[in-house]
């Protein structure tokens, strides 16, 4: 919110000379503080009748529904209606929140399984529930990403049982893959697990864990293959562990929309890798481009490091459709058809694409779109 009014202040200061439409302000503030649809919901109509408005339409928080109504107040409009949607305040009080309860659900744009995939969530995932259509639920993730996921994979709660789970003792898968079983030892399956799954703890037994989904399924799997939550978030900065999930990675195919060791696209790939030393980069690679230090790659790769998000796309335009992860040697890995390493150097055999540009994430995490998961407030 804070953010939010020190927006709307300066917005104010630049209009506030200006004869301008209700219509246009809302539209100003919009490009301020809700620019990208993929983040945030903002369908708000204004009808205006002299300095009376109205207000219908749908925003996400109540923060932006708040900078709306002060805006046009500051101005001297008169708001006789205000019919606007809040989405995070839409839903019951006991299913405003959810856990992925699946090992990885699929993300979709619309709320149906036709439609285009956007993401991918891992168990344990937290979202923020936005809107219930039949079968389907309108989250918003922890990197802020909103989509559509079915009902069946999200176990629905309210924030007093949200907050029980933060205080929970937690386990985070850390390799590639895993399952869970009925017993130690066992070769039954009560789920499959992959890498950042998160469940809570229910018994140890030696080098066995006994641990419970979200929806309150319990199986085993073997301590070697978790780690405690708490102690895990803590990780310093780690270019090694980035690079060695990228590496593992080799070989899979693409998906669109694919973010998890199972199946990626190319910025699923570097989420992925990122995550697993504990940091959330934003979904897309033409938002992971507005996030981090910009490195001079104009004379080549001398100024990259190993872990440098690399940009490539349209060099007329400068749109943004593609990313790498930087190794070393004018080298990099990306998915691109499948997960693979190619050279920046254009006399390199394995040379294919130039980068637009790129950026650095080491000493950047805190900033505008790289978060800690030990500082996101949805999982601690």
């Amino acid at each position: 919110m804070k953010k939010i009014l020190f927006v709307l202040t300066a917005l104010l200061m630049t209009l506030q000379a200006l004869a301008i439409t209700a219509n246009d302000l809302v539209s100003h503030l919009k490009d301020s503080i809700a620019p990208d649809g993929r983040t945030a919901v903002w369908d708000v109509k204004v009808a205006q009748q002299g300095k009376n408005v109205s207000l219908s339409g749908t925003v996400t928080t109540q923060a932006q529904a708040d900078a709306i109504v002060m805006m046009l107040k500051r101005h001297k409009f008169d708001i006789i209606k205000n019919s606007l949607t809040v989405l995070e305040k839409s839903q019951p009080a006991n299913k405003q929140w959810g856990l992925v309860c699946v090992s990885v659900a699929s993300l979709r744009t619309q709320g149906k399984h036709s439609a285009e995939m956007a993401t991918q969530l891992v168990m344990g995932s937290p979202v923020h529930v936005l809107e219930t259509s039949g079968d389907w639920l309108r989250v918003q993730g922890p990197d802020d990403y909103i989509s559509y996921i079915p009902v069946s994979s999200v176990k629905l709660m309210g924030e007093t049982q949200l907050n029980t789970w933060k205080q929970a003792r937690r386990f985070i898968v850390t390799v590639y893959d895993t399952r869970l079983v009925e017993a130690p030892g066992s070769d039954e399956t009560v789920s499959d697990l992959v890498l950042g799954d998160l469940l809570e703890l229910v018994n140890e037994q030696g080098d066995w864990v006994l641990l419970t989904t979200p929806d309150g399924r319990k199986g085993w799997v073997e301590k070697s293959s978790v780690e405690e939550f708490a102690t895990w978030a803590q990780q310093e900065f780690d270019v090694t562990k980035i690079e060695k999930t990228a590496r593992r990675m080799m070989g899979s195919g693409y998906l669109w929309g694919g973010t998890s060791t199972k199946v990626t696209d190319c910025s699923g790939m570097t989420k992925v890798s990122y995550f697993s030393n504990a940091i959330i980069l934003q979904r897309d690679a033409s938002q992971q481009t507005l996030t981090g230090l910009k490195i001079d790659t104009s004379k080549g790769w001398s100024n990259l490091q190993a872990g440098d998000l690399l940009f490539f796309g349209n060099a007329k335009t400068g749109r943004v459709t593609h990313v790498g992860l930087y190794l070393r040697d004018g080298n990099y890995i990306h998915c691109s058809g499948r997960v693979k390493i190619n050279s920046l150097d254009p006399n390199n055999a394995t040379y294919l694409y130039s980068p637009l540009s790129a950026s650095r994430i080491a000493g950047m995490v805190g900033t505008t779109g790289i978060v800690a998961v030990k500082n996101h407030p949805w999982y601690f």
